[in-house]
């Protein structure tokens, strides 16, 4: 049996940054994985996607490219290629991967990875044979899948998850898109700009309903304005498959209808990947569905670990990221400082972008808090008029008592590139007024936030 002093199951964000830090503190390590080195942000997620969006975008303004004086003809996008570009960047970031386990010493075991004890762990192989590895600690980063719901049983062809979603051999005519997240808004924005009729269905009042509410209906209008039709309060019902298409039963306030679409897109959330991993044999505990964990993503199980997707924290990249990086740094005995959940940014790469970190302006006033909002529209950027997108606004929210930064909500061009500011300013505690006396540079979109800081205490100059 092969001892380490790390071993980790999953070599998505949360894995293999897990296991990247480990070796740089000195820890024998081994990452098990079953499927590509990267996990589903790398391969199946967040890169690949943002290589379609980014083709989506192309398209989008070599259509408008007359408005900046630029005239091109017979424009119209090849979609297989787009699909091999995605792929293409999807492989070569996953190749990065495989560079830094090199770089780093870190063992990889291709295979299914199980907890047999709280040291040790069984891979079965692709060819089924079973091998026995034995570690000091041991964490679990399995990551997530895509949810299904009965009525929405996902065959692969017709009703399709975010995998098909990137792979489709050709554009569909029409999509339907069950779920207004961040998922469902960034496929439906892709498809709707290629060509493609969509339409979004969002069970709750708002698209992006975690986010504030006049982002989300600032997005929906942009995304309407483009010719998707939006429709919310709805749930799926039923959905019935015929030949070439699909009849989807929905119920509204204003009663039942059914429409009909080539594909249906599930994006209705995901779900962690925990069965047949050991943990019930372990006796390890969960709770809402997901494994429980300390501060430091230590379970009950002494020496097991368990981070990303499958722990009840916000289910994204950077925050795995930072749960590896800490629990690591816990295991080396570092005592490192414990993440705060109140301070994770938030983005959308719909066209305009949505970003946000922080309380919304209903659950601040609902936490009780007396609070100053300064808003700064994108239509009195003169960065953003040159741009020609002039889509947006940053949404600025302070303790009225003492000036804390307590939300930021942006929605325009470039502002999952800007909320990093803003994150910044949370974690040092910055005032208001400390961010309207930070000079921003001109003409840019980050001075859209020193003017919202501004507007909040009554000084904003160019509104």
């Amino acid at each position: 049996m092969t001892n380490y002093d790390i071993i980790v199951i999953g070599s998505g964000p949360g894995g293999y940054v897990a296991a990247i830090r480990a070796s740089q503190l000195g820890f024998k390590t081994a990452v098990v994985e079953k499927s590509e080195l990267g996990g589903i942000c790398l391969n199946w997620g967040c890169i690949p996607t943002k290589a379609l969006l980014k083709s989506a975008q192309v398209y989008h303004y070599t259509k408008h490219a007359e408005e900046y004086g630029i005239y091109v003809k017979d424009i119209e996008p090849d979609f297989e290629k787009i699909i091999r570009r995605s792929r293409s960047v999807a492989e070569s970031m996953s190749k990065g991967i495989q560079y830094l386990f090199k770089k780093n010493k870190i063992d990889v075991i291709e295979g299914f990875g199980k907890l047999t004890s709280n040291k040790t762990v069984v891979v079965t192989k692709t060819n089924g044979t079973n091998e026995e590895f034995s570690a000091k600690n041991i964490i679990l980063a399995t990551g997530a899948r895509s949810k299904e719901l009965p009525q929405l049983k996902q065959d692969g062809k017709h009703i399709i998850g975010y995998r098909e979603a990137l792979t489709l051999p050709t554009l569909p005519k029409s999509m339907i898109v069950v779920g207004s997240g961040a998922i469902g808004c960034e496929f439906a924005y892709f498809y709707q700009t290629l060509g493609t009729k969509v339409t979004l269905i969002e069970y709750m009042p708002n698209i992006l309903p975690l986010e504030d509410e006049e982002i989300s209906k600032t997005l929906a209008r942009s995304l309407k304005k483009e010719g998707m039709v939006i429709l919310t309060d709805a749930n799926v019902t039923h959905v019935e498959v015929r030949d070439s298409y699909c009849l989807v039963t929905i119920e509204t306030k204003e009663g039942k209808q059914t429409l009909e679409s080539e594909i249906v897109l599930s994006a209705v959330g995901i779900t962690p990947n925990i069965e047949n991993i050991g943990i019930e044999e372990l006796g390890i505990e969960k709770e809402y569905g997901k494994i429980k964990v300390s501060k430091y993503y230590e379970t009950n199980v002494p020496g097991v670990f368990a981070i990303g997707d499958i722990i009840n924290t916000p289910a994204l990249a950077h925050v795995a990221s930072a749960e590896g990086i800490c629990c690591v740094e816990y295991i080396a005995g570092k005592n490192p400082i414990p993440i705060n959940y109140n301070n994770i940014p938030s983005c959308i790469y719909t066209s305009p972008e949505v970003a946000s970190v922080g309380l919304t302006e209903k659950q601040a006033i609902d936490k009780g808090y007396k609070i100053k909002v300064g808003k700064f529209p994108y239509t009195a950027s003169g960065k953003a008029k040159a741009a020609g997108n002039s889509d947006g606004f940053v949404k600025l929210i302070f303790d009225e008592q003492y000036g804390e930064l307590l939300g930021a909500h942006l929605v325009g061009l470039n502002v999952t590139e800007m909320i990093a500011e803003l994150v910044v300013s949370k974690t040092l505690e910055t005032t208001g007024h400390e961010l309207i006396k930070s000079i921003h540079p001109h003409p840019t979109m980050s001075e859209a936030i020193m003017e919202a800081a501004a507007a909040a205490y009554g000084e904003v100059i160019h509104l």
